[in-house]
């Protein structure tokens, strides 16, 4: 199927060390921008005060674009700020690094307009320990591949900060159930059992805040799911000088398009909290429900992930990392050949131990 490929000679953003001019970037664990090559560190708001590219303010509009129809996916060509080098990147990345010089290239023009994020989280963990969280990996797990989390693949974990839309909503209205309640007792030599029951109706007003969704169809929502929460207290104003040493994406599911399962998460979080508001019942059935939802809030959020795709036998295993948490989850395969060969100990071991069990009840019942 032939795709349109867009080519847009545009200059990248890079934030600069306001000491010696050299690339600066987001230290995690200072919570400040640390630039490696004369050791100054710098508040977002001496970054502000010293450079634009600190600031939200839209100035790095695209250029004329240069339509093109080929096989390929569609991709935009950018310049980096550093050394002149093409940078290629395809439309949902908005942060990413130069090949050449390894500078962050930020792609302002991917969050500019309606692709402006509201909050972000920076990265609290360092890459160090996405690192050891993933080398861990292996600690009770014999049957993982012995190259699995390699010095090759470490190489690739990545920090990454994904699109997120965050929704309140407001759940209002009653759930319906029938429930029994079972008593016993015995009088002389009989037992008795009595079942009573009920209808039962549990109301109220529930408000939820920040219910995250993945605005990016190229991560897996169940891997963003598991690595959740994220403590939304955090929440900074947006900015663009966050992003300087990490990739981003930008989001490509519409958040209308996502509501409809924020929506969902709210009313089962809302049936499952009035039904268990029911308390005094041995047994209880939701029989039905007249709960509304109303959406209060939206915003457009970036959300920090160190992550890593690892290829074992055609299928890509995920590892990923909450940068602000630490909370992670691995997607680790099987080595086919090490779980034959354990398959055959186990059962080795566990025949011998019968053999020698049953020899010595012959012996002893000799």
């Amino acid at each position: 199927m032939t795709e349109e490929k867009k080519i847009v000679n545009e200059d990248t953003l890079e934030n600069r060390c306001p000491a010696c001019r050299a690339s600066i970037k987001y230290n995690p664990k200072l919570k400040k921008f640390k630039c490696e090559y004369c050791g100054s560190e710098f508040t977002l708001e001496e970054m502000k005060q010293h450079s634009d590219n600190a600031s939200t303010d839209d100035k790095n509009k695209p250029k004329k674009e240069q339509k093109v129809k080929d096989d390929y996916n569609s991709y935009i060509t950018y310049r980096c700020e550093s050394c002149g080098a093409e940078i290629i990147a395809d439309e949902q990345t908005a942060a990413t690094f130069c090949v050449y010089c390894g500078n962050t290239a930020i792609l302002k023009s991917k969050l500019s307009g309606n692709f402006t994020p509201d909050k972000i989280i920076p990265f609290k963990k360092e890459k160090e320990e996405a690192i050891k969280a993933f080398k861990g990996l292996s600690k009770g797990r014999p049957l993982m591949p012995k190259d699995f989390n390699s010095e090759k693949n470490i190489e690739k974990i990545k920090g990454v900060y994904i699109p997120f839309w965050l929704y309140d909503i407001n759940i209002s209205g009653d759930v319906n159930m029938t429930g029994n309640i079972v008593t016993q007792w015995t009088s002389g030599d009989t037992h008795y059992t009595k079942t009573d029951k009920y209808n039962i109706v549990r109301g109220g007003t529930m408000d939820y805040h920040n219910i995250p969704v993945d605005g990016s169809s190229r991560f897996d929502n169940d891997i963003m799911n598991s690595i959740e929460p994220f403590a939304f207290a955090e929440l900074e104003d947006y900015n663009h000088a966050y992003l300087s040493g990490f990739y981003a994406e930008k989001y490509d599911e519409e958040g209308d398009k996502v509501y409809e399962e924020v929506k969902k998460r709210a009313l089962n979080s809302s049936k499952d909290r009035l039904y268990s508001d029911a308390t005094r019942y041995t047994s209880k059935v939701i029989t039905g429900d007249n709960l509304t939802a109303t959406e209060t809030k939206k915003q457009y959020a970036m959300l920090p992930v160190w992550m890593v795709n690892v290829k074992y036998k055609d299928k890509m295993h995920i590892f990923a990392m909450n940068g602000q948490t630490g909370e992670f989850i691995g997607n680790i395969p099987l080595d086919g050949k090490r779980t034959l060969i354990y398959t055959i100990l186990i059962f080795s071991i566990s025949f011998a131990v019968i053999m020698i069990g049953s020899y010595l009840m012959f012996i002893m019942g000799g």
